[in-house]
């Protein structure tokens, strides 16, 4: 049996890690998978969000009777709030408008990345009354664990935050990051590294070196292979997208027993659960990037390095609870057949 995977990925970021995990599993249970939806065996398709580029390719097959499952995290937003200049804005529109036309009139059914993913779409797109679920993002529990090679520092406390980019918008989340690794360094009798895992314009970095006032590890782009060791040599996660339909990160952070703190936005608050970490109310209207509630934030992540084995092996029961690779590709295997 054959499926086909669309479109095909490369690079970094949550999509791709997503495919490459999907398409491994999928084939170590012996299927077939393939990036041409015109595959004459094709059964069904696995649309990755969507593009008008796509919407032609994917009308023929279903024409042809390919099954269409598009699996949806959420919406393009920030570039209503002023950021990322007009062409920015204009392909996100493009971009938001495609998903929602290939969710409403290509698609057989739609796996959503969460709960709040899918309300998200009902209310801004409208419900559907068309077959759909909730599959959450997994990862490989033997290669994301707390078990293996790692230098976690004991004369200092270090705040981990992991994003594939940060720009378009996104500086935002590690300016609060930056705010509370300031707050954290007043009140802690022990030094607080802040690491930054992502792609960062230099003209940002600059300007933090600048004006933060506290230690930035810059590590750039990494191979996705050191993630876990990286996970393992930090303190605590700051989830710091704010309305993040499934953050990898979060996820492989959790694996790695460790424990994530953020504000109740998006999906943090279903991933992270009662015990594998602390979201804290954002205190204004975060969708229109109110300033948020740092005391708030600090006050949780003290909490967290207080009681770091507690939530440590809270955050590994977790995610092998919820976040296996081997459940994620089953519930896939259930729509796609």
């Amino acid at each position: 049996m054959t499926f086909c995977v669309l479109p095909r990925l490369s690079g970094v970021g949550g999509p791709v890690s997503f495919q490459n995990r999907l398409v491994s599993g999928l084939q170590k249970m012996g299927y077939n998978v393939v990036n041409d939806p015109r595959y004459p065996r094709c059964t069904s398709i696995l649309l990755i969000g969507g593009s008008a580029r796509l919407a032609a390719e994917i009308w023929r097959a279903g024409r042809r009777g390919v099954r269409v499952v598009q699996r949806l995290n959420g919406m393009n937003w920030l570039h209503r709030k002023g950021k990322g200049g007009l062409r920015y804005y204009l392909r996100s529109e493009l971009n938001n408008w495609a998903l929602a036309f290939i969710r409403k009139h290509l698609a057989d059914r739609i796996v959503y990345q969460s709960h709040f993913a899918k309300g998200w779409w009902d209310r801004s797109a409208g419900a559907l009354q068309k077959p759909s679920c909730v599959v959450y993002n997994s990862v490989d529990l033997n290669l994301y664990s707390p078990q293996g090679a790692h230098q976690r520092p004991i004369d200092h406390y270090r705040v981990l935050m992991v994003e594939g980019h940060i720009g378009g918008g996104y500086e935002q989340g590690l300016a609060n990051a930056i705010a509370l690794t300031q707050q954290l360094n007043q009140q802690l009798s022990q030094p607080v590294e802040l690491m930054v895992v992502g792609e960062v314009s230099e003209r940002l970095r600059k300007y933090w070196e600048e004006h933060a006032g506290v230690w930035i590890s810059w590590m750039g782009l990494v191979e996705a292979e050191r993630i876990p060791e990286i996970n393992r040599s930090a303190h605590l996660l700051f989830s710091a997208d704010l309305n993040a339909a499934c953050p990898n990160s979060v996820i492989e952070a959790l694996a790695c027993g460790l424990p994530v703190i953020g504000f109740a936005t998006g999906a943090l608050p279903e991933l992270v659960g009662d015990r594998a970490g602390l979201v804290v109310d954002y205190g204004g209207d975060h969708w229109n990037l109110e300033p948020p509630n740092i005391h708030g934030l600090t006050a949780a992540a003290r909490t967290l390095l207080a009681e770091q084995s507690h939530y440590r092996l809270s955050a590994r029961r977790r995610a092998e609870a919820v976040f296996s690779l081997d459940r994620m590709v089953g519930e896939y295997l259930k729509v796609l057949l």
